[in-house]
């Protein structure tokens, strides 16, 4: 399991109360995975300088975290599971659907994440994200799962992917 990394301390109780508030709800609506990244956002967020949870309300904050880790994860698909609507999982938190968005938006652009982002992408999903699995290899950009396992495991070394298959 990976170490969270320290959070300033004019930003650790803003930290605590999102961790707790999302560890809440992943609890009874989600999964222990979802708890995990919701952690480590909010902890990159607080790490930002100046960051962004410094202003605006707490609530919209952890309903934006979960709402951009959950556009990552197809939490919205009611196919997939876990499964949760926009409008739940903003009701959940007692925020507009339309603040929920925009937070997560300010969220996507402050961590530059993108759709299907391995570094936000659920660790029980990360075999299935072909974006995890794209690195450069003698000028030309490959899925490392079919590369030899020696090279996959220097890829991985090198933190390109997220583990040898």
């Amino acid at each position: 399991m990976k170490r969270e990394a320290p959070v300033p301390e004019a930003m650790r109780d803003t930290y605590e109360w999102l961790a707790n508030a999302t560890d809440e709800v992943c609890r009874h609506h989600l999964n222990d995975e979802y708890a995990l990244l919701a952690r480590q956002m909010a902890g990159a967020l607080a790490r930002k300088r100046p960051s962004p949870l410094a202003s605006g309300s707490l609530e919209a904050w952890a309903c934006g975290i979960l709402y951009a880790l959950g556009r990552v994860n197809f939490l919205f698909d009611r196919t997939d599971a876990p499964y949760l609507s926009a409008e739940q999982l903003c009701s959940v938190f007692r925020v507009s659907k339309s603040n929920g968005a925009a937070r997560a938006k300010r969220i996507e652009d402050a961590l530059r994440i993108r759709v299907f982002d391995p570094r936000w992408t659920l660790p029980s999903r990360l075999s299935d994200n072909a974006t995890a699995w794209l690195i450069e290899f003698n000028g030309f950009v490959v899925d490392a799962r079919r590369l030899p396992r020696e090279i996959q495991e220097i890829a991985h070394r090198k933190g390109l992917i997220p583990f040898v298959t």
